[in-house]
C-alpha cells in the first residue's frame, strides 16, 4: 500500500487502529511502536517560493518567509487544521462581541515567549495588526484594534464577518514583537518552535530549536534547513536520492509516482491544495469583455485531461471556475462539463463563427507542473477553434509583470495570465472575484452586483449552513458569469525519507507544523 493510499484512508477514518495496522504493513511491529524522540535536523528543499522575494532588508519579516512555511518561525492567533477548519493556537478565546459580527474579542495566551525572551502581550498584538491591517489583504477589513488588558484585545472590522478567525490564521496575521510600524518584524524575532540564525534572501534558512516554545514538550528537531529549489524540481529530487535533502515540498504529481514503491520514501499529500486562475481582462477592445467568449473558453478547456497529464490522473481535480477548493463543503462542481460543440456556438452568436484568437496567455513556473498544465489547455482549445499564444515568464517580478500598472482610470490594465492561490476558507476565497480586485479582470455589472449583496450577507450569517447555502448561489453566478477560469488544483505533496516521521502534508503549504516531526 502506498503512503499516499495510506495517507488518504486516515483522513477518512478516524480510528487510532487503522494508524496501528498500517503502520505494521508499512513498516513493522517496531515501527508501530516508536515513540517521537527529541533531536536531529531535517533538510529540506521547497518547490514553491515566495513570489514577494524578499530582499537583504526584510528577508526574515514573516511576509517573506513563506519559503520557510512560516509556522516554525511565527505563531498566529488560530490556526487553520488540514479538515479547513480554524482551531486556537497563541489565543484561548476568539469570540464575537455581538450579533452584527463586526467586533471580535480575543484573548492572549500567557507566558508565551518571545524569541528573545520577552513575553508576548496585547501590546505586540495590537501593534502587529495595525501593521497587518496597512499591509495584508485580508486584514484591511480591521479598522480598529485596542488593547482590553495585559492580554486581552478587541477588532473592530468595517462590516460583520462570519469567519473573522480564518483571518488571525493567514501567514500575514502572526504576532510580532511590537515596534515602529516601519520596523516591526524585520528582526525576525517570533514565539514559533523555531528561530532564526541565518537567512540568505531566497536562497536558504537556518533554523534551531526555540528551548521556551509555548507547546511544552515541543518542537522534537534541533534544527532545520530550508533551500528555494523553485524550478529546479529535478535537481532537488537528485539531492533528495543521494541524501542531501531529507524532504522535497510541493513536488507535482508525475514526480510523486516515482517514489511510490521505493521502501526508502515516502509520500504525503493534501488534497485540494492549489489550483491555477487565469485572469480575463475586460478592458475596452478585449474580447473578453463579451460573456459568450468567456463561456465558451470555459467550456473548450479540457479540465479532465489537465488533471490527466499535469497531476498523473490521481493528484489534482477539476476546478469550478471559483476560487473554492473541491475539499471545501462549500464546493458546487461546475454543471455541463467540457462541451466543444456549445463552445463554437457560443462563439459564432459573439460573431466568431470562425473561431477566435485570445492572444498570448503569460505563465511563471511557480509551480513544477505549470508548463504541462497549460500546454495540455493550449491544445484542448484549439477543438473549438479558439487560439493562444503561450509565453512562460520569469518568477522574479512575475507579480509585477502580471498586474502591471493596473489602474483603470488612466487606461491600464492587467495582463491575460494566470496566478497559483492556495486553500482557503470561503470568505477569502469568495471575495477574491470582486470587481475591484485583478483576478477577476475587474468583472462588472448587476449580477457581480448580486453576487457582492450574497457576500455581504453571508458575512453577517452565524450559521455555517446557511452560508453554504449562500455560497453555492454565488458559484451559479460566477458559472454563468465566468468572469475568470480556474480549470483544475493540484493536492499538496511533498516526498520525505522514511526516517523523517510525523510530517504529513497540509492543503495550506504555510500552515504545516513543524514542531511534531521528529527523525528516527
Amino acid at each position: 500500500m502506498s503512503d499516499i493510499t495510506r495517507r488518504r484512508l486516515l483522513q477518512g477514518s478516524a480510528g487510532a487502529a487503522l494508524l496501528t495496522a498500517l503502520d505494521t504493513e508499512l513498516l513493522g511491529d517496531a515501527a508501530a511502536q516508536e515513540q517521537p524522540k527529541r533531536g536531529g535536523a531535517l533538510v529540506y528543499a521547497q518547490l514553491s517560493a515566495n513570489r514577494r522575494a524578499g530582499g537583504p532588508s526584510n528577508h526574515k519579516h514573516p511576509y517573506f518567509t513563506v519559503d520557510a512555511n512560516t509556522k516554525p518561525i511565527w505563531s498566529t492567533p488560530s490556526w487553520v487544521n488540514p479538515d479547513l477548519g480554524w482551531e486556537l493556537e497563541v489565543a484561548t478565546k476568539i469570540e464575537q462581541a455581538d450579533d452584527k459580527l463586526n467586533v471580535w474579542d480575543m484573548t492572549l495566551r500567557e507566558g508565551v515567549m518571545f524569541h528573545d525572551m520577552t513575553e508576548m502581550t496585547a501590546a505586540d498584538a495590537v501593534a502587529s495588526f495595525d501593521y497587518h491591517r496597512q499591509n495584508a489583504p485580508f486584514a484591511r477589513q480591521i479598522v480598529k484594534v485596542e488593547a482590553a488588558g495585559r492580554h486581552s484585545v478587541r477588532f473592530t472590522l468595517d462590516a460583520g464577518n462570519s469567519e473573522f478567525p480564518y483571518v488571525l490564521a493567514e501567514y500575514n496575521s502572526p504576532i510580532m514583537k511590537a515596534g515602529p510600524l516601519e520596523t516591526i518584524g524585520l528582526d525576525g524575532i517570533g514565539t514559533g518552535p523555531f528561530r532564526i540564525v541565518s537567512s540568505d534572501p531566497n536562497r536558504s534558512m537556518i533554523l534551531e530549536r526555540f528551548e521556551h516554545y509555548w507547546r511544552r514538550g515541543f518542537p522534537y528537531l534541533d534544527r532545520i534547513e530550508i533551500h528555494n529549489r523553485e524550478g529546479q524540481q529535478e535537481s532537488a529530487l537528485n539531492g533528495l536520492r543521494a541524501g542531501q535533502f531529507d524532504a522535497v515540498l510541493n513536488i507535482d504529481g508525475r514526480a510523486a509516482t516515482q517514489f511510490e514503491n521505493n521502501p526508502n520514501f515516502a509520500i504525503e499529500g493534501a488534497k485540494g491544495g492549489y489550483s491555477f486562475v487565469i485572469q480575463l481582462p475586460k478592458h475596452p477592445g478585449s474580447p473578453f469583455l463579451d460573456k459568450r467568449v468567456r463561456q465558451a473558453f470555459a467550456f473548450a478547456i479540457d479540465r479532465e485531461a489537465i488533471v490527466r497529464v499535469a497531476y498523473s490522473g490521481r493528484f489534482g481535480w477539476v476546478g469550478n471556475d471559483s476560487h473554492l477548493m473541491i475539499t471545501d463543503p462549500s464546493f458546487v462542481p461546475r454543471p455541463g462539463g467540457r462541451d466543444v460543440a456549445r463552445a463554437r456556438r457560443l462563439l459564432a452568436e459573439a460573431g466568431h463563427p470562425n473561431g477566435i484568437n485570445l492572444g498570448t496567455l503569460y505563465w511563471s513556473p511557480q509551480l513544477p507542473e505549470a508548463g504541462r498544465y497549460f500546454q495540455v489547455l493550449q491544445q484542448s482549445v484549439r477543438d473549438a477553434g479558439i487560439t493562444l499564444a503561450l509565453e512562460e515568464r520569469p518568477n522574479d517580478g512575475y507579480i509585477q509583470f502580471r498586474t502591471g500598472d493596473n489602474d483603470l482610470t488612466r487606461g491600464n490594465f492587467h495582463k491575460f495570465a494566470m496566478t497559483a492561490v492556495g486553500s482557503r476558507n470561503p470568505g477569502i476565497s469568495m471575495f477574491r472575484m470582486r470587481g475591484a480586485f485583478v483576478e477577476s479582470g475587474h468583472w462588472r455589472g448587476p449580477e457581480h452586483d448580486r453576487y457582492l449583496a450574497l457576500y455581504q450577507r453571508a458575512m453577517v450569517t452565524a450559521d455555517a449552513a446557511a452560508r453554504r447555502t449562500i455560497y453555492a448561489e454565488m458559484q451559479s453566478i460566477l458559472h454563468e458569469e465566468v468572469p475568470a477560469v480556474l480549470p483544475a488544483g493540484g493536492d499538496t505533496l511533498l516526498v520525505r525519507r522514511r526516517h523523517m516521521r510525523d510530517m504529513p502534508y497540509h492543503p495550506q503549504i504555510w500552515s504545516i507544523r513543524f514542531e511534531q516531526i521528529w527523525r528516527a
